[in-house]
């Protein structure tokens, strides 16, 4: 699935993200979808290092820059200063690969 057809899917009538997307990029999927709690629940059931780098983007959105800090570390990532959109694209990017 490309970055568009991702964001796409997010922005249509469906409840559900795509089938077959594991649980940090659907994480993003309800980001995207302003699901705030939905993208929560998914990031933190899912405890890999890409779960952590969702969890720390969303807790970096809530503003909580301490708690995203700690996911930060736990995904083996630097801390994200930039642009919000900017990190979800990067994190998206990434994981669709």
């Amino acid at each position: 699935m490309t970055l568009d057809e991702f964001r796409q899917s997010a922005a249509g009538p469906s409840a559900a993200p795509p089938p077959g997307l594991g649980g940090a990029v659907q994480a993003l999927w309800f980001d995207a979808r302003g699901e705030w709690e939905k993208a929560h629940e998914r990031a933190q059931d899912d405890r890999t290092r890409s779960g952590s780098w969702v969890h720390a983007y969303l807790h970096r959105k809530e503003g909580d820059s301490g708690n995203a800090d700690y996911w930060y570390a736990r995904a083996g990532r630097p801390p994200a200063r930039g642009p919000l959109a900017d990190e979800w694209e990067s994190i998206a990017t990434e994981l669709l690969k």
